[in-house]
């Protein structure tokens, strides 16, 4: 990989504060993140408590990641032109008072709209930390930094599920699912005081003078407010058929609405830029070669992989039989080797490159493949369904060795005062092909099962609708790397 700067980055001094400024960042990044996987285990225990309908249930999930995927550009914006570290702390109170909210919820709609707000905080706050690494950190030590957000993401997978079900345990049926959402305070409260010690002052300012110098309309035309909102009502009309996907069909309506939606806000866009404003999102930067197919490849990468633990955990317990524990523990050592892999290649990504994720993008194929071996030799009692704990960690590595490298060289040649906001693209892609992947490969994988009643077809077909999305992404990085090497 070439060292390039960034374009539009000149040679600064490092911030001394910057080390510090990660912990923060790897605080409430982890805090946020067990909360996302604590909450599936909690889910039985939440129905049970409140006594709510399924529908409340799904809610539960499908607000917290409407309300994360429809802010995080707007959000991300924001920090760009007014400072990142205080959007950040405004995001990390938001998500400490709700989760205080949801855990002291007396029913399911109070339960639901601390988890909107949860969303919120965490939209809030999560593009902030990304910028805030493309601001703070250069070279090689930008890789070592994502290197580190990979291995907090793993350690926060792998220990989310196993947490949960321990503060259920301990806290019993009505008690248990509440600690699941109040322990989020004390990280919450230590990443406040820290932030509010170790942030450079301001705060809160007017940063980006070049943003603000070609808007004579102010802060308010900078934030590009009609942009902002046809991109989060594009966003919503999007994700919502997809989280929604087990409700009504009269949803789908809203997907081609969504469409438009995205091509009224291109045109929008190009119109606030034509009119000598500076739009929320340049739409220049996906002349980036390296930041468009980084772009595409995170889409379609969690496109095919956020569906693999609900197959395998589906898989575990009505296909194998094994219990809810058994099923979250089967998918642990390919969470800590993930974390593994992505400080490892947090600190060579640099020197090779494209050529980690491709590796990684080889690796977690591998591990899919021989899951699916797996789940054959089992229907025929020729293996233990325990032979998943090392075709999985396969696909650990590929994660570890994907996601993180994979951010660090899609943001590499950004300029740094659109970092937030092409960061939070790069999110919102992420969020989007998450949704679409769940609906499109668990309904693949239900289907499969209908028609054979055999969880190891529905496994097997779901799993090699993975493989086929993920092929792809490899044939975008290969394209990537040849790229690079001729530029």
């Amino acid at each position: 990989m070439n060292q390039k700067r960034s374009r539009g980055q000149k040679d600064i001094k490092p911030d001394p504060a910057r080390w510090r400024v990660l912990q923060v960042i790897l605080i409430s990044l982890f805090m946020s993140l067990m909360a996302i996987s604590i909450i599936n285990v909690a889910l039985p225990s939440i129905q049970h408590g409140l006594q709510t309908s399924q529908s409340d249930i799904q809610w539960v999930l499908s607000g917290y990641a409407l309300m994360f995927g429809v802010v995080l550009v707007s959000a991300g914006r924001a920090g760009d032109i007014m400072g990142r570290g205080g959007f950040f702390l405004i995001g990390v109170a938001i998500f400490t008072l709700a989760s205080i909210g949801a855990g002291l919820a007396p029913d399911a709609a109070w339960l639901n709209v601390a988890r909107l707000f949860q969303g919120l905080g965490s939209g809030m706050l999560s593009p902030q930390g990304i910028g805030m690494i493309q601001q703070y950190f250069q070279g090689n030590e930008r890789g070592r930094a994502f290197g580190y957000l990979g291995t907090v993401v793993g350690f926060s997978v792998a220990f989310g599920p196993v947490f949960g079900g321990l503060l259920i345990y301990l806290g019993g049926p009505d008690l248990g699912w509440r600690l699941t959402f109040l322990i989020n305070v004390p990280f919450g409260i230590a990443t406040l005081i820290l932030g509010w010690r170790w942030f450079p002052r301001p705060l809160i300012q007017k940063r980006g003078t070049e943003i603000l110098a070609h808007n004579p309309g102010g802060l308010l035309r900078a934030l590009d407010p009609i942009g902002a909102a046809l991109l989060g009502l594009a966003v919503l009309a999007v994700l919502f058929p997809f989280v929604q996907f087990r409700g009504s069909p009269a949803t789908w309506i809203l997907l081609p609405s969504g469409l438009l939606l995205v091509f009224a806000w291109v045109k929008w866009e190009q119109w606030y830029a034509r009119t000598g404003n500076s739009p929320m999102v340049d739409l220049s930067i996906f002349s980036i070669s390296s930041f468009t197919n980084g772009a595409l490849i995170m889409t379609l990468y969690f496109l095919g992989m956020t569906s693999v633990w609900v197959l395998i955990a589906l898989y575990v317990q009505l296909g194998a039989g094994k219990s809810a524990l058994e099923a979250g523990l089967v998918g642990l050592p390919s969470a800590l080797v993930s974390a593994y892999a992505a400080n490892w290649a947090g600190k060579r990504i640099i020197q090779y490159g494209r050529q980690i994720v491709i590796g990684g993008i080889i690796l977690a194929m591998t591990g899919l493949t021989l899951s699916m071996l797996v789940a054959v030799l089992h229907a025929y009692n020729l293996a233990t369904v325990w032979w998943l704990l090392l075709t999985l960690t396969f696909v650990g590595l590929g994660q570890g060795l994907v996601i993180s490298p994979n951010q660090a060289l899609t943001l590499a040649e950004v300029p740094l005062g659109h970092a937030g906001s092409s960061g939070a693209i790069m999110q919102t892609g992420q969020r989007i092909g998450s949704s679409i992947g769940i609906a499109i490969i668990t309904a693949a994988a239900f289907f499969a099962l209908n028609l054979s009643s055999s969880w190891t077809v529905a496994v097997v077909v779901g799993l090699g609708l993975i493989v086929s999305v993920v092929s792809i992404t490899l044939v975008i990085s290969i394209k990537d790397l040849r790229s690079r090497q001729r530029r």
